[in-house]
């Protein structure tokens, strides 16, 4: 697969990405549109004003042609996969909706349920303790990077 070789990512890598990209693609016309991409940050809880979006959007389109094909988005999260630590603690801070360092079965359930994903309170209990290292219940930062680097665990 070209794609894959392209962007460095393995094909599990490439799954996620491919995942993720379906998610923003409300429409599933194969690209995303500014319109899509920032509904899906609001529905995220993003505060990113649209003129954040826009520029989100100039720099992953780079063929300019005002959409985001699944190339473009692959290569972006390869980039930002490589120096982005400022990147997780953004994607950890969206699921983190009460800012108290740690994402909750009950957050990640409101989060998921914006973002169209149908699932109970009690399957975010089981993802919660697939990544909860500590035991405590919730997933801290650690635990998050740790899950986002393992492409066997994920908050989906």
């Amino acid at each position: 697969m070209a794609m894959a070789t392209n962007t460095n990512l393995n094909l599990q890598d490439m799954e996620e990405v491919r995942k993720v990209f379906n998610r923003f693609d409300t429409n599933g016309d194969g690209k995303i549109s500014l319109t899509e991409l920032v509904h899906v940050m609001k529905a995220l809880g993003s505060d990113t004003s649209e003129d954040e979006v826009k520029r989100m959007m100039e720099e992953i389109d780079t063929d300019r042609d005002g959409f985001i094909s699944l190339d473009e988005f692959a290569n972006f999260y390869r980039s930002s996969s490589a120096g982005g630590a400022q990147e997780l603690k953004e994607a950890f801070d969206l699921y983190d909706l009460n800012k108290n360092g740690l994402i909750s079965s009950t957050e990640l359930h409101q989060i998921l349920n914006r973002l169209g994903e149908k699932c109970s309170v009690e399957d975010c209990n089981g993802m919660i303790k697939s990544v909860d290292s500590d035991g405590d219940g919730y997933v801290n930062f650690e635990e998050f990077k740790k899950m986002m680097s393992n492409a066997s665990g994920s908050l989906k």
